[in-house]
This record gives C-alpha cells, sequence and structure tokens, in this order.
C-alpha cells in the first residue's frame, strides 16, 4: 500500500522512544512531547459522545503527560473539523468516519485513539408534532434536528432515511447543537423530529416528548443501523501531525485510554463528582440514567476495531453515489499502535 512509508516511520518513531522507556528508571517513562501546547477541537463537548475527553481534562491525566491541553467546544463535529483544517486547532475530538470523507476529498487525517465503540446515536420524532407517526417515510417534508451540517449525527439520519426510500431533499435539515439548543428546538416545535446524543435524548424520553425511531446507543442498535462494528468518537488529526509527533501523539491516547480505564469501574456518584455541573443539565438523575444508555458504547481500551473501518465506508458509499469505496486506502484512516501501548501501560 502506498501508506507503508509513512506507517513504518511512525511506527520506528514510536519505537525507538519506548526502548528508550524501558531503559529509564520509571517504568512508563516517556521522552518529551515534540509539542506540548495543544489545541483540541471537539463539537459538542458536554454530550457523551465525549465523555472520554472530558474525564482525561476534568482529572488532570493530559497534565500527567506533559501537555497543556486547550479544548475549543463548537455545536458540532462539522465546525470542529474546520477549526482543524484551518490551522487553528491540532487535533479533533470526532467521529470517525470523518477521516474516510476526508480522505475521499483529497485530505489525509488518521485517527489515533477511539472513545466510542458505537456513535450512541439516537433519531426521533417528536409526540406532539408527529402523534400519528407510523414508518419513516411519514418524516418526508418534516424538519430534523441535527447537532450539525455534515455531522455524525446528520449522516445517520440521512441514511436511516435514505433505507426508507428518502433522499435528502426530501427533508429539511436543521443544525441546532447537542445540548439545551436542542432542547429548545425541539420543545418549540422548530423541528419535528431530533437526531442527536445524550444526555438530551435520555431528557425527553423520560418526559414522554419523542418516540425513539432509531438507536445506537448499544452496540446491537448499532450493528442493525449500520450493519456492522461502527467506530465513532475518536481524536484524529492530519496524517502529517500524527507521523511528525509520535510522542505528543502517544501522549494524547494514554490520557484518553486512563480515562476510558477510569470508566470501567467508575459508579454514579464518581461520574457526578468529575463531570462538569453545566453539563447535567439541572437533573443529576436523568444525567446518571443517560449514562447507562450509553455505557455500552463507550470503548473500554481506545483500539478501533479491524472491521469498523469497512462498516463505516460501506455507510459512506450508501449515502453518496459519487463515493468510490475502492479508491480510499483505509489503512491511512486509522492507527492503533498508540492505543495498543497505551492499553497496555493502563491494563485497559
Amino acid at each position: 500500500m502506498n501508506n507503508i512509508p509513512c506507517r513504518r516511520r511512525t511506527l520506528a518513531a514510536v519505537a525507538a522512544w519506548a526502548a528508550a522507556s524501558v531503559a529509564a528508571p520509571a517504568l512508563w517513562a516517556q521522552p518529551h512531547p515534540e509539542k506540548t501546547k495543544i489545541a483540541i477541537a471537539v463539537g459538542g463537548k458536554a454530550a457523551f459522545y465525549n465523555l472520554p475527553l472530558t474525564i482525561a481534562e476534568q482529572l488532570g491525566y493530559f497534565k500527567a503527560e506533559g501537555l497543556d491541553v486547550d479544548i475549543s467546544d463548537f455545536a458540532g463535529g462539522s465546525q470542529a473539523l474546520a477549526t482543524v483544517e484551518g490551522g487553528s486547532a491540532d487535533v479533533v475530538s470526532g467521529a470517525y468516519e470523518n477521516t474516510i470523507t476526508l480522505q475521499a476529498r483529497g485530505q489525509n487525517f488518521q485517527a489515533f485513539v477511539l472513545q466510542g465503540r458505537a456513535p450512541a446515536i439516537a433519531l426521533g420524532i417528536s409526540v406532539k408534532s408527529m402523534p400519528h407517526y407510523k414508518t419513516i417515510a411519514d418524516l418526508k417534508r418534516k424538519r430534523i434536528g441535527v447537532s450539525a451540517l455534515d455531522s455524525s449525527t446528520h449522516r445517520m439520519a440521512q441514511l436511516i432515511l435514505s433505507r426508507a426510500g428518502l433522499k435528502a431533499d426530501d427533508v429539511n435539515y436543521i443544525g441546532v447543537g447537542t445540548a439545551g439548543g436542542a432542547l429548545s428546538a425541539f420543545r418549540s416545535g422548530q423541528i419535528d423530529a431530533l437526531s442527536t446524543v445524550d444526555p438530551v435524548m435520555t431528557v425527553l424520553e423520560q418526559r414522554g416528548e419523542i418516540r425513539i425511531i432509531a438507536d445506537t446507543r448499544t452496540l446491537k442498535g448499532s450493528a442493525e443501523v449500520f450493519g456492522g462494528v461502527m467506530p465513532a468518537g475518536c481524536l484524529y488529526a492530519p496524517l502529517d501531525f500524527v507521523k511528525n509527533n509520535p510522542i505528543t501523539v502517544q501522549a494524547l491516547t494514554n490520557a484518553i485510554v486512563h480515562s476510558l480505564k477510569w470508566l470501567q469501574t467508575a459508579g454514579p456518584s464518581d461520574i457526578i463528582k468529575v463531570v462538569p455541573e453545566a453539563y447535567l443539565l439541572r437533573d443529576r438523575a436523568v444525567y446518571l440514567a443517560a449514562f447507562n444508555k450509553v455505557r455500552e458504547a463507550i470503548s473500554p481500551d481506545g483500539v478501533i476495531p479491524e472491521e469498523g473501518p469497512q462498516t463505516a465506508a460501506r455507510a459512506q458509499a450508501r449515502l453518496d453515489p459519487t463515493f468510490k469505496l475502492g479508491s480510499i486506502d483505509l489503512a491511512k484512516t486509522y492507527i492503533n499502535v498508540f492505543a495498543v501501548r497505551a492499553k497496555q501501560r493502563f491494563n485497559a
């Protein structure tokens, strides 16, 4: 494959400092990161989709790895990605499938640690504006709220509707964010349906305001929608950044995998103590109920499953008739060497 020299250089760099760490007095000592100040752009930081990132920040895991991380929050993943494309941030916390769509446009980005092994996105209709809903075809000419246009919430809604024979222009997609804005748009009747993440969906469910018609908050539900294992939230960056900063990338990966390990055994009281109060949407009980719904979707170890990229590529091919599946070098879109090492370190 044409990416083999690049991957070999990355592996060689990681192997070099790995050997140095073994010889050091501290078991997991590592060289100084090439870049210590890192800007991460995220779409919907308060959402469970990005919970491992928040845990790593709140518990000081980035600082423990020698990094000074600045996290900028945007309404959706497409805006976060645009920030990195424009050079204002180094890394995106967002959907893995973006690395595939970017490569199709001639841009090489690479995911290096997984946060979610299922998208944890749900699609639901308003019981108030669509009381007689029967099938997905009833969404024709309706307004569907998504976190942002060209985001993972947008693409999932498009995929579900396309399987029911609806085209992209058969409905009106509206960007509403992932938190208070989404709730406000839904409750005020600005949208008839909503494709988004928790805790917003659980808030609406518990109040009987929404009827879920597709759900990827479990591995089973995700497989039903996407036809296989679908990697979701991850940290990804331009391929050159990953290639030129392997120690920094390892440090970022360590912090996320450390938080994934913490989440494996965290209880409700642990979550409440760590997550910022503003993320709870004024209802701790509902927030914790939402966490229990998405817990299975959180990656246990940061490793991207081997079959996942194929699932994501097939989904994109379904959405875009101009997308040529055979032209994508999926091996360039992700790398697991950093996550595997972090998994060993933290016994994740």
